[in-house]
């Protein structure tokens, strides 16, 4: 899915982020558009992700037209960039439409409980990676098969001989600064690091080489947990608030992702295709 293009008020970032599907740059042969309403100028060629974006941005734009919301008088840009009008408009349009409950006390503990290491403070975690960077033009097949045979030579030793191996991996073949210290990053807690990376790092008991490779938005890593801390769970009524909020937050991408999907099976849609 994708996501409105400068919409900020209507949910936070994140979630807008979530929607969109990160793809490569395909070159467009054709003006693309909704409902006859152009995307873009003739000689602008907008990558997957941005044109999906910008459709988006038209079926809700419309969208609060047809319901009153913004005046027909209202342009879209070619850049892709809604007027303030618009933005305003789309707000009201997705309170409307998308009434997001207040999550049951059953379904905050149930969350709770599946989340603890979320919910935990404290815990810190010391490792060392090697990361195989995924940049704009690399062999991502290619670039895998490097990441998973590092990750079985490193796995095949133990002892010191282990930590030699690891080190000599990480200086010759991570894209991290920290190759030149065996890829060590020292401790670190789960806010100093990505979500997706804390995810796989944090309220686990494994120490030691993990089995698998950890995908982030950075590329491929091999990651070796040296030592652990573990942290303290904070109790349920602590973070009530915050738990609603994340169950909240998981409606309001389900609801949206479902409204822009009966938006665009009512669109005629010219020259883009909504999914990967």
């Amino acid at each position: 899915m994708c996501r409105p293009a400068r919409i900020n008020r209507a949910a936070p970032a994140p979630v807008f982020k979530e929607l969109a599907v990160q793809v490569s740059n395909p070159i467009q042969t054709e003006i693309a558009s909704v409902n006859g309403v152009a995307l873009h100028s003739a000689g602008e060629t907008p990558g997957a992700q941005e044109l999906r974006q910008r459709a988006c941005s038209e079926l809700l734009r419309q969208a609060a037209i047809a319901d009153g919301l913004l005046g027909a008088n209202d342009v879209c840009s070619a850049d892709g960039v809604l007027s303030e009008q618009a933005c305003i408009a789309i707000e009201l349009l997705l309170e409307r439409k998308l009434p997001i409950a207040e999550p049951s006390e059953q379904a905050c503990q149930r969350h709770y409980a599946a989340q603890l290491a979320t919910y935990s403070s404290g815990e810190r975690v010391r490792l060392r990676h090697i990361l195989f960077a995924v940049t704009p033009g690399v062999d991502v097949a290619a670039l895998r098969n490097r990441a998973e045979t590092t990750l079985l030579d490193v796995r095949c030793h133990d002892g010191k001989n282990a930590e030699a191996v690891f080190a000599k991996a990480a200086s010759t073949l991570s894209n991290c600064p920290s190759g030149a210290e065996g890829g060590e990053l020292g401790w670190l807690r789960s806010a100093d690091c990505a979500p997706e990376f804390a995810k796989e790092i944090f309220g686990q008991a494994d120490v030691g080489v993990l089995p698998r490779l950890v995908h982030t938005r950075f590329g491929l890593h091999v990651v070796e947990v040296l030592e652990r801390e573990a942290g303290e769970v904070q109790a349920f009524e602590a973070v009530r608030g915050a738990v609603a909020m994340a169950l909240r937050q998981q409606e309001y991408v389900t609801a949206l992702r479902q409204y822009l999907a009966l938006l665009e099976g009512q669109a005629v849609l010219e020259g883009i295709e909504m999914t990967a």
